[in-house]
């Protein structure tokens, strides 16, 4: 028997009292989190935001099994939120898509959820038509010709069924009970919600492929609706996929299960605690770039010692030196050499005291935005 074969299905029911310190904790983690990447100003934001979104859609997908290209990814998300990044590789019809997916879903977190919608994601999804190999129904609902959707692992033959999802038959009735409750106000706490979409949309299973992707973006959805803004500062799917086992364990147990749902609702809320703690370290980088011009708003840099310092904050690779910077900033030796000085003398680089062929710079390292 799975979870909606229980009589009293869809109305699931949980333990408020062992939930109560768990969802104080995370809301208190999730305002300070928002606060802090609050004072970045919008474009340290938007570079927080790029970075997340990329990494939702990787880790997305990697729970599939999928790997995608961050490079590809990172441009699409960069180019549909209007962010410059110079040279970009060109888009990927695909990655596109993915993409534009969960970006409907977190900058038009408040839009309802209606079927159109999710027809709309899952056609992004598969541009194509096809889920590998295999043609499937794009932009509706599964019709099971083919016999039961079923989750399962193991070679043919010898096959493990985690899931049988409910017959095709009745997932209109399933999707509209879904998306009455989904779209209406209620009086339960926002994260709350977030976890039982996520359960009962994956368990509903409307769709030859994507499921995981779909429920995942609904999730994206409904935390940023939480949040009262657009901007995504850390990733669920990132948090998966470092548990993915204990996802799909906890999953197949809740699904064969009755409809107390209180341990996937606190596995689920325990996972989004570790998504939202491990924010700032996926975030270092934005949070060091922020200290770093917060310390030397005052000073007078050029247009090409701006550049230059980005490219070190970002990650630069190899050791700077007056020949890389005169061929990254397209200036002669004598203007990369003087530009250096100047950054010296500011107290914004140093010089490496490894002696070689040629001398090389590196920045005085700041402190990030606390």
């Amino acid at each position: 028997m799975y979870i909606y074969d229980r009589e009293d299905w869809p109305n699931f029911f949980w333990n408020n009292d062992e939930l109560i310190g768990k969802l104080a904790a995370l809301r208190f983690k999730q305002g300070q989190l928002l606060g802090r990447m609050g004072s970045l100003g919008f474009r340290l934001q938007s570079e927080a935001t790029l970075e997340t979104i990329t990494e939702e859609v990787v880790k997305s997908s990697q729970i599939e099994g999928e790997l995608l290209d961050t490079t590809l990814v990172r441009s699409s998300v960069a180019r549909q939120l209007g962010i410059a990044l110079g040279a970009i590789p060109p888009p990927d019809r695909y990655i596109d898509g993915i993409v534009e997916m969960v970006l409907d879903a977190t900058q038009r977190c408040d839009d309802p959820l209606t079927r159109e919608r999710l027809f709309g994601w899952h056609s992004a999804l598969f541009p194509g038509g096809r889920s590998g190999m295999s043609r499937i129904i794009v932009g509706d609902f599964r019709n099971d010709q083919s016999g039961p959707m079923q989750v399962v692992s193991g070679p043919v033959g010898k096959q493990h069924v985690h899931f049988q999802a409910p017959p095709a038959v009745t997932i209109n009735t399933e999707i509209e009970a879904f998306l009455d409750w989904y779209n209406r106000g209620s009086t339960a706490d926002p994260l709350l919600k977030t976890a039982i979409a996520h359960l009962w949309f994956v368990t509903i299973h409307p769709f030859d492929d994507g499921n995981g992707r779909i429920a995942r973006a609904i999730a994206d959805q409904a935390l940023t609706r939480s949040e009262k803004g657009a901007q995504r500062f850390y990733s669920m799917a990132a948090q998966i996929r470092k548990d993915r086992e204990a996802y799909y364990n906890i999953l197949e147990t809740t699904q064969k299960g009755d409809l107390n749902i209180t341990p996937w609702i606190k596995w689920f809320l325990g996972c989004l605690e570790s998504a939202i703690d491990g924010a700032q370290t996926a975030l270092a980088g934005t949070l060091r770039k922020a200290g770093f011009w917060q310390k030397h708003s005052d000073k007078s840099l050029n247009v090409r010692q701006r550049s230059i310092l980005n490219r070190l904050l970002d990650g630069f690779e190899g050791k700077l030196t007056s020949s890389k910077y005169a061929k990254i900033a397209k200036c002669s030796q004598d203007t990369a050499l003087r530009d250096i000085d100047d950054l010296i003398r500011q107290d914004i680089l140093t010089k490496n005291r490894a002696g070689g062929r040629s001398a090389s710079y590196s920045i005085i390292e700041t402190e990030p935005i606390p």
